[in-house]
């Protein structure tokens, strides 16, 4: 698996937790949603910066 994917899947593990938390303390639907989207996004922007491979130097 690459470490792309088990960036993501860890990140989607933590988005899944913090709504179910914000589920439980009764935070309204609409916000559950919004952040979850923000941070996917978020998620995203990282493992693609984090799992980049350099380009070879030009010679």
């Amino acid at each position: 698996m690459s470490s792309f994917a088990l960036y993501l899947i860890g990140m989607i593990v933590v988005i899944g937790g913090l709504a179910y938390v914000a589920f439980l303390m009764h935070v309204p639907s609409q916000w559950i949603i919004a952040g979850a989207v923000v941070l996917l996004g978020l998620g995203i922007v990282g493992a693609v910066t984090h799992t980049r491979r350099r380009d070879p130097p030009e010679s």
